[in-house]
């Protein structure tokens, strides 16, 4: 895979560091792949864009999903899984999921996370959609990322990782040869350095997290801009379904016009027993699925939208009165106290609930060890395209992944230093170009990207709203475009520019994915395409970016998920 040779706008480097690997987040799946990195004697640093417990992880709040429980095996998490992500899983990377999950998460209590445990003295288990078996393990009641994180952060202090915190990672550094040679990186206010500056390793790991902030309502934080999957693509790296954005069915909802991250109300509610409501009290997820309320994520956000529609309101409801102030309290303290904090009191009231994006089931492609099309670079976590979610994320799937491809990564970096696979010094990188060569967009342009996106490509999305959301977004490119390529004008380089830009880039991806997709799947449901066509489109769409700036896109042959061959592919369009 040749490199494209594209990168953003940004002063040199002006201060480097050396390193085996350097490790792109600090979510489950980053903090995980640095730990077994350092296990392994290679020297590591932790790059993350905020805290070291600042990312996604520590938001999740229903769990991490593994067949711990009596009577459950990895044969049935498999089965839920591929029934969930609609014929595109690759069975393959489920299976290693599966199989090897149970131990990661073992592994991560030894590490010193702190699972809920039963009177009993076991794992205390509960369901979520799409699970036939109790086998999601939770800590803190609805706090399970927030502990996770705790363990995993307190680790990497206690064995003396270096991190760098509050750093937001520019662009890729290849050698002559195309190799990973390392990254550059902006540091923010408190950070270890100032200004830009480079970690050079032979390894990446990309572990960034999702693209929530793509569109105006998300239970993303606000660091989740896609810029993982926008520096993988500049690199030369291939993306693969990025159309399939889950949409969390039941996120607490704030009014039509509230924008940036939202509180989630966890699908675990809905596991101890919440019923789904319209204002008139009735259940009308009941008789539309044989799990009712418990149904796939994709099929009760759709049964939502149905109902808000038929019925022109702007919500449903989620009905756990019945749980009691007890229940409330110990079970699900923080949403509890997320309600209250916006005046509703669960206890005594149904909560006002619509669905929001929340997980990107696409990404950077990798196969079964995380390694990406680009020699050195890997990626796991919501950033990478494991085959593991298919169209759909399974819930509480995310974490395992992280878990499980993590220690995948590190386990093949270090089989491949003892190979000599892997250089024992670090590769040069390419000299850094001395013009901008990526055209970056004013920070307000966030908010247009925002709106385009929720307008045409949210959860209801059809041809016509798709081929609108392309053309606004294609005019903020051309604009960008064009002023650096007249006049040698682009915006000041800075965080918001540099984030406004990454959003731009896997918007586009996205909305080009979605546009060629031409039927309803998993949770891409498109109003104009409203059955699943087998036929044509059980297959994957694989984007690249080419050295002019346009994307080449393509679809896979088969349902198969291709390797990660470093080599163009025909039927590019």
């Amino acid at each position: 895979m040749t490199s494209t040779g594209i990168r953003l706008h940004a002063p040199a480097p002006g201060w480097a560091i050396a390193a085996d690997v350097v490790v792109v987040g600090s979510g489950v799946a980053g903090l995980t792949a640095a730990l077994r990195c350092e296990a392994a004697g290679l020297t590591t640093v932790v790059v993350t864009k905020a805290r070291l417990d600042d990312g996604s992880t520590r938001w999740a709040q229903g769990g991490i999903a593994a067949a711990l429980g009596e009577g459950d095996t990895p044969e049935q998490h498999l089965e839920d899984t591929l029934v969930a992500g609609a014929g595109l899983c690759d069975e393959e990377a489920v299976r290693i999921l599966v199989t090897e999950g149970p131990d990661a998460v073992r592994r991560l209590i030894d590490t010193g996370a702190h699972f809920d445990e039963s009177l009993e003295g076991g794992l205390e288990l509960t369901r979520e959609g799409g699970h036939h078996r109790r086998r999601i393990a939770h800590a803190g009641g609805d706090a399970t990322g927030a502990e996770i994180s705790r363990a995993l952060v307190e680790a990497v202090r206690a064995r003396g990782l270096r991190t760098i915190e509050n750093a937001l990672v520019l662009d890729l550094l290849t050698d002559a040869e195309g190799r990973t040679a390392g990254v550059t990186l902006h540091v923010m206010g408190e950070g270890q350095h100032d200004g830009v500056g480079a970690v050079h390793a032979p390894a990446v790991v990309l572990a960034t997290g999702g693209m929530g902030q793509v569109f105006s309502a998300t239970t993303n934080p606000s660091v989740s801009t896609g810029d993982g999957v926008a520096l993988a693509l500049r690199a030369g790296a291939e993306v693969s379904d990025l159309e399939f954005v889950q949409f969390h069915p039941t996120v607490l909802f704030l009014g039509a016009d509230a924008e940036g991250q939202q509180p989630l109300v966890s699908e675990a509610v809905r596991g101890e027993g919440a019923h789904l409501v319209d204002g008139d009290g009735v259940r009308f997820m009941v008789g539309q699925h044989e799990l009712a309320e418990l149904a796939p994520r994709d099929i009760v956000a759709k049964g939502i939208l149905r109902r808000m529609l038929a019925q022109g309101a702007e919500h449903m409801y989620l009905d756990a009165r019945h749980f009691g102030a007890d229940m409330w309290e110990h079970r699900f303290p923080t949403i509890l106290a997320a309600c209250r904090a916006h005046g509703i009191d669960p206890v005594t009231e149904p909560i006002p609930i619509a669905p929001a994006a929340h997980y990107a089931s696409g990404g950077v492609r990798t196969d079964a060890h995380g390694r990406t099309t680009v020699p050195g670079l890997y990626a796991c976590g919501e950033v990478a395209c494991t085959g593991v979610h298919g169209a759909n994320r399974l819930a509480s799937n995310s974490l395992l992944e992280g878990l499980v491809y993590a220690e995948r990564i590190a386990a093949d970096i270090a089989a491949a230093r003892a190979a000599g696979g892997l250089p024992a010094r670090v590769p040069a990188p390419v000299p850094y170009p001395d013009r901008p060569v990526h055209p970056l967009l004013a920070p307000e342009s966030r908010f247009a990207i925002q709106r385009i996106m929720a307008e045409g490509a949210g959860v209801l999305r059809s041809a016509e709203s798709l081929a609108g959301a392309a053309d606004r977004l294609q005019r903020l490119h051309n604009d960008a475009r064009d002023a650096l390529e007249e006049n040698g004008k682009t915006a000041e380089p800075g965080v918001d520019t540099w984030e406004a830009t990454n959003l731009l880039f896997v918007a586009r991806v996205l909305v080009a994915a979605a546009r060629l997709r031409e039927e309803t799947r998993g949770c891409h449901w498109r109003e104009d395409r409203a059955e699943r066509d087998d036929t044509h489109w059980r297959r994957h769409i694989v984007v690249r970016l080419k050295p002019d700036r346009s994307l080449a896109v393509r679809t896979t042959d088969t349902a198969d998920f291709p390797p990660t061959r470093p080599t163009p592919r025909p039927q590019e369009q």
